[in-house]
């Protein structure tokens, strides 16, 4: 069979007809036959029904696509399928060429120029130009179903009614104060910060105007609240705290008394935990909350450039390890901070009192010390600090929302990529849960159920609780990826995952879409008849995901 003729077995598990695109009379049914029998197997697969599909693979294209028009073209030749006004409704956000030669487009769907909260949809083409994937979400019905696009209520009313719902005032999360900073700050230290941005809301096929409104600080509590209020008459239409906990709980010594080499700053005569010596445009940097009122706290000092007492162990550990994710992911994926354009890389430590947490807000990552009974400080954990970051390379990227399957796979990625930077076994936290107890962890990719996590589909835990169990049912995509990597190996099982996160994964993705996600990044990088694309294909299927 030549190259021209081979679909691949990828979208859900599924063997997709999609040389109904081409010119070619391979098949007895018709174009729209043929259409339609994808749509139902693939609405029996999906949790959710959709009436776009979510994810299709395959030589989809008849013609080279090289620009934003001819994508547009093209998903208007196939508007029985895809059942939108492609010049209309999608805006492209972003096009990019990997190293594969393959090329992405990004786009929104919007309404009279809003974007639909949610709705990134993305067209790629291979090195010759012919579309071989279409992913995420698109709302058929959400022109027809907008009346109107214009706001009633204004950002600020919204903002307003957002932190009176959130029950906190903007006063109680903002410092005055103003820290000593090294000479080459090239950025402001900056403890809250307001989003604001008009959107289309949908649940549950209701679409509303409203403000999507974000309130990220660290005090009173760490917060990352994404409030929709709808625009004509301020209700709050719905809102989650989507701050990325991580529920686990020169040179200098770490927590646990090893030494580290650390890159420092000195200005006038005091030694700074400030790194300069990385290729971005920020630095990375760490602060201490210890005898501090205000927030990010103060730069974390020494006279002599040896952190060696007992309390800057969690400095050194969390300037340390923030090195050496960031290495991580430009040495390994060539991604320049958790942004991709060199973005400062900020750490709180000595957080609260005995507090038994870390947490990013949007904004940076805060380290509690831990009690020592649940915790010890919490910086001191290497794949605490790469799960934390992979959050922010999480939101800047796939940015999965924070709540059910979706915030299940952003718990798991996470935690993949914990492993991925600490592949010393496969538990999460341990260096640090339970310090007067060894070898217990958090939790474990390879066994999920020994820290009561599902780690198959028929024992997922239906919940309103953790946004819809995020840090309970990522035990099943931590399994499926422990079967990954364990037979393929963790140089192929990372190049995969990255690529899925960063290419293929949209806000709304299933635990489904995910597999047909890691399917697809396997084909393009091994080939979809590959051994290592089975693999991962098995994996899945161990777990009942289908």
């Amino acid at each position: 069979m030549s190259n021209s003729k081979k679909l691949a077995t990828l979208a859900l598990g599924t063997s997709l007809a999609f040389s109904t695109l081409l010119p070619t009379s391979s098949f007895a049914q018709t174009p729209s036959e043929k259409i339609m029998d994808s749509m139902q197997l693939e609405q029996k697969l999906v949790e959710k029904e959709q009436q776009v599909p979510s994810f299709l693979s395959g030589k989809l294209s008849k013609t080279k696509i090289k620009t934003e028009k001819e994508v547009k073209a093209f998903l208007k030749e196939n508007k029985e399928l895809f059942k939108i006004d492609s010049a209309k409704e999608l805006k492209l956000l972003e096009k990019t060429t990997d190293e594969l030669g393959m090329t992405h487009y990004t786009f929104a769907q919007v309404v009279k120029n809003v974007p639909v909260e949610g709705a990134i949809f993305t067209v790629h083409t291979d090195e010759n130009n012919e579309v071989t994937t279409t992913a995420g979400t698109l709302y058929s019905d959400a022109s027809a179903k907008v009346k109107s696009t214009s706001a009633k209520i204004s950002e600020q009313k919204a903002v307003d009614l957002s932190w009176k719902h959130i029950d906190v005032s903007e006063e109680e999360t903002r410092t005055n104060s103003k820290e000593q900073q090294p000479i080459v700050a090239k950025d402001s230290v900056q403890n809250t910060s307001v989003k604001k941005d008009l959107v289309i809301h949908e649940e549950n096929g209701v679409y509303t105007l409203a403000y999507k409104v974000q309130l990220q600080f660290i005090e009173p509590y760490g917060a990352n609240w994404q409030v929709f209020v709808n625009a004509q008459d301020g209700s709050i239409i719905d809102s989650y705290n989507a701050v990325n906990d991580a529920a686990t709980t020169g040179s200098g010594k770490g927590v646990l008394g090893d030494t580290k080499t650390l890159n420092t700053y000195s200005s006038g005569g005091t030694y700074y935990l400030y790194d300069v010596t990385k290729p971005m445009n920020g630095v990375i940097e760490t602060f201490t909350a210890q005898n501090r009122s205000t927030y990010p706290g103060s730069y974390s000092t020494d006279s002599n450039n040896a952190w060696t007492a007992t309390s800057q162990g969690a400095e050194v550990d969390a300037h340390y390890y923030a090195g050496q994710v960031y290495d991580y992911f430009k040495n390994t994926h060539n991604r320049n901070s958790f942004d991709n354009n060199g973005a400062t890389i900020r750490s709180t430590v000595h957080y609260g009192s005995n507090y038994n947490n870390a947490f990013w807000n949007g904004s940076q990552m805060v380290y509690g010390d831990g009690d020592g009974v649940t915790f010890g400080p919490l910086s001191g954990a290497l794949d605490i600090i790469a799960h934390e970051l992979t959050h922010a390379v999480t939101e800047r990227s796939a940015g999965l929302e924070y709540r059910n399957q979706s915030g299940a796979l952003n718990e798991s990625f996470s935690d993949v990529f914990g492993y991925f930077l600490d592949p010393q076994d496969y538990l999460m936290g341990e260096d640090v849960y339970t310090p007067n107890k060894s070898g217990d962890a958090l939790r474990s990719l390879s066994n999920p159920t020994l820290y009561n996590q599902p780690e198959h589909m028929n024992q997922y835990v239906n919940t309103t609780s953790d946004n819809g169990g995020v840090h309970i049912n990522s035990g099943i995509p931590n399994k499926a990826a422990y079967y990954t990597i364990n037979s393929i190996g963790k140089a192929k099982a990372e190049k995969i995952y990255y690529r899925a996160l960063t290419v293929y994964l949209t806000p709304t993705s299933n635990f489904s879409y995910a597999r047909a996600a890691l399917l697809q990044s396997a084909a393009d990088l091994y080939g979809s008849g590959s051994t290592t694309y089975n693999a991962v294909k098995t994996a899945w299927d161990n777990v009942g995901v289908y």
